[in-house]
Formats: structure tokens, C-alpha cells, sequence
């Protein structure tokens, strides 16, 4: 069903979950663990309650591990992982949440929710939504 201009579609309404791993975990690990859970990404945990949130996209592999030839198992994902993650608000209408990770150069973000992450937004996500095409 297509959206009609009185429909407001949020970040909250496309999300997909969100799946965590340590900074102390291997490259492969990370890897195994991504395709496991059949995701494209995975949120760095925080250090301690000041620190940021990290995330762990292929690119990271990429630039991080291939390209340099690195061993993936001597690879800890805190060496590689981008951080600080930008977030998007739950209630944001997507129109602005796609402009958004346009412009910030990503493909996905998590989705902040008063200060908590519930979910994770991507690109994907937006056209592979039903609600929307």
C-alpha cells in the first residue's frame, strides 16, 4: 500500500532489530556473528555509561582486514569499527530520516528512542518496507 500525503511513516515503523557485539571480539567473530544472525551490521557496546557507540559495517572488514591484509582472527573489532554512530529519533518521519543518512554518507543507523536504541534503520529497510512501495 502506498502512503497517501496524510500518512506519516516513523524510523520506529521500518526498523529492524539490533544485534550487539563486544570491541574485544574478533573480526571473525564479528563475521560469524553477523551471518548467524543475518544482519549487515552490528552495534559496538559502550566501554562505560560515558562512552560512545560504536557500529561494524562490511566496509570495516573491507578497509580494515582485506584490504590491508590483516588476519581476521588477530583483528579486534574495536580496531576497525566506526564510532561515534550517528542515531535517528523513533518518532523521525522517514522523509527526513532517509535525507538524513543520505547526507551523513551512511546506510543505516540505529534508532534512539529517549535515549535507549530499539532498533536499527537502513536504506534497505526503507525501500524493502511494504507500507511504502
Amino acid at each position: 500500500m502506498a502512503p497517501d500525503n496524510t500518512t506519516i511513516i516513523r524510523a520506529r515503523d521500518v526498523m529492524r532489530k539490533i544485534v550487539y557485539i563486544d570491541g574485544m571480539a574478533t573480526a571473525s567473530e564479528a563475521a560469524a556473528k553477523m551471518r548467524s544472525e543475518k544482519v549487515y551490521s552490528l552495534l559496538v557496546n559502550k566501554r562505560h555509561a560515558d562512552d560512545a557507540w560504536g557500529i561494524l559495517v562490511y566496509q570495516d572488514f573491507i578497509k580494515g582486514v582485506i584490504m590491508p591484509g590483516r588476519s581476521p582472527q588477530k583483528v579486534n573489532v574495536y580496531e576497525i569499527m566506526t564510532k561515534p554512530v550517528i542515531s535517528v529519533p523513533a518518532d523521525m518521519d522517514i522523509r527526513y530520516v532517509s535525507r538524513l543518512i543520505c547526507q551523513a554518507g551512511i546506510r543505516r543507523a540505529p534508532v534512539d528512542d529517549g535515549g535507549e536504541l530499539i532498533g536499527m534503520i537502513s536504506l534497505a529497510s526503507l525501500i524493502l518496507n511494504n507500507e511504502l512501495f
